[in-house]
């Protein structure tokens, strides 16, 4: 089964054809990461097709009612040997051309942590190129770790959720529930992790951050406990703006 007739050779190239909603945005996006355009083609219809090093990814006009907020955009997996340099050559473009590394919204890419095996990257029509390091192991451990508990799991699930799943409304809901349920007899700091990531979460999907941002906001944190908060973000330098700005409606 699978197997090619005599006749051909086995050399076949896929190219992923993604739906694309915003098509200046879309060049924007990947131009400033490094891709070559190597067709723009507007009229008659949209076709868009794009080159980085060894692979290519094309662009087509969405089907109808397609909504690039409802994170329901096309994929594909890039294997690589080592997805680190990918994340680090991307983070330093996209902070070049936008002065920071976009860590929510669309576009986007997610983090990365030593010894993390995948990234992705969110473009501006909701499609998601996740590149994913080869050797990657089978076991892979995709959140709820049995060695943790209480916030650390949730949050963990919640990153899984986030970076593996590309679902930031699952990460959403189960950070909020903790939050009812757990966060008033919480530690200051463990409540403050816990708001601060839903802020970041609901500016992500374009909900109101108002309410978590003023709760956030009246705990006292030590500098200690507010490294900690930091170190739970994507974008730890958003932390201070959110503690100094005036909180959003």
């Amino acid at each position: 089964m699978g197997e090619a007739p005599p006749e051909m050779r086995p050399n076949e190239t896929t190219v992923p054809l993604l739906p694309c909603s915003d098509v200046p945005g879309t060049l924007a996006f990947y131009r400033a990461l490094g891709f070559e355009v190597t067709h723009e083609q507007t009229r008659p219809y949209v076709y868009l097709a794009l080159r980085f090093g060894g692979f290519e990814v094309h662009f087509c006009r969405p089907p109808a009612g397609y909504d690039p907020d409802r994170s329901d955009g096309g994929g594909c997996l890039v294997a690589v040997d080592d997805a680190a340099p990918y994340h680090a050559a991307f983070s330093r473009a996209l902070r070049a051309a936008h002065g920071r590394v976009p860590a929510t919204g669309r576009p986007r890419i997610t983090r990365f942590r030593p010894g993390q095996s995948r990234f992705t990257l969110l473009d501006p029509s909701g499609n998601s190129l996740i590149f994913v390091r080869r050797d990657e192991p089978a076991t892979l451990e995709y959140g709820g770790s049995k060695e943790l508990s209480g916030l650390a799991r949730v949050l963990d699930n919640a990153r899984i959720l986030r970076d593996f799943k590309n679902d930031d409304r699952a990460a959403f809901r189960a950070v909020t529930s903790w939050v009812r349920r757990h966060g008033a007899d919480a530690p200051g700091v463990e409540r403050a992790l816990a708001l601060a990531v839903l802020v970041e979460l609901a500016t992500a999907l374009g909900e109101p951050a108002g309410e978590p941002l003023r709760e956030l906001r009246a705990i006292p944190l030590t500098d200690a406990e507010l490294r900690r908060v930091r170190d739970g973000l994507r974008d730890a330098g958003s932390l201070d703006a959110w503690l100094t700005a005036e909180p959003p409606a």
